[in-house]
């Protein structure tokens, strides 16, 4: 509790205001990291509450403490502060479409997202720690167990090794092969669009700008 014997109500207003003053600021320093204009989404126009002030203040702190760590500490780190912070909510629920892609800055002020906006949210933070695009791919798989569309993040440390996967729906990085329960059918980053193989003998199929919900979400970044 902040409350003591001879603090007011005015004391409390100053401090949620001081809060959400924090919260915006950060706000705008999340925009300028991912290179943003200042025009946001009306979907993003939400008011700052302390859980998303935390939530995005542990981002930052995220970014400057993991600068320094190996590639797969940097994976692990990143997994976990998603999977930990991030609560899952269908787009129908959250956004009231049936498919919306979220930009990282709308997934920790919501504190919500699905399988995408997972993905998404961990290949943009990967690249902002230095992690090379052409080791990260978001990758679109089938889930045998619930029989219907995923997407995870994919990562390989050379072009002949098998892929990790980062995945919303179990805490573990695991190499692919050991993911029988998933199919995978594309992936793509900011480079490319391929057919999908864990086995990474992958095709090359196009453009990532190929896919609208993907050119979409970019502008809106």
């Amino acid at each position: 509790m902040f409350y003591k014997k001879d603090c007011t109500l005015i004391d409390m207003r100053g401090f949620k205001f001081l809060i959400y003053i924090i919260a915006l600021l950060t706000t705008f320093e999340i925009s300028a990291a991912y290179n943003t204009t200042n025009q946001i989404s009306e979907k993003t126009h939400f008011k700052y509450n302390l859980s998303t002030a935390s939530r995005i203040a542990h981002w930052h702190k995220l970014l400057e403490t993991a600068k320094h760590l190996t590639e797969h500490e940097k994976l692990e780190k990143v997994n976990n502060f998603f999977n930990s912070h991030i609560m899952y909510v269908s787009d129908v629920d959250l956004w009231g479409v049936t498919d919306y892609w979220a930009t990282p800055h709308e997934i920790l002020v919501k504190g919500a997202g699905d399988c995408e906006d997972y993905s998404i949210a961990k290949y943009f933070t990967l690249k902002k720690l230095g992690i090379p695009e052409n080791k990260i791919r978001i990758t679109y798989v089938k889930n045998l167990r619930q029989n219907q569309p995923h997407m995870v993040l994919t990562y390989s440390s050379s072009p002949d090794q098998m892929p990790v996967i980062l995945d919303n729906l179990i805490p573990e990085i695991t190499s692919a092969e050991y993911r029988t329960d998933l199919t995978p059918l594309y992936s793509f980053n900011d480079k490319g669009l391929w057919l999908a193989k864990f086995n990474n003998n992958s095709k090359r199929v196009g453009n990532s700008s190929q896919l609208s919900m993907w050119v979409t979400l970019t502008h809106r970044m």
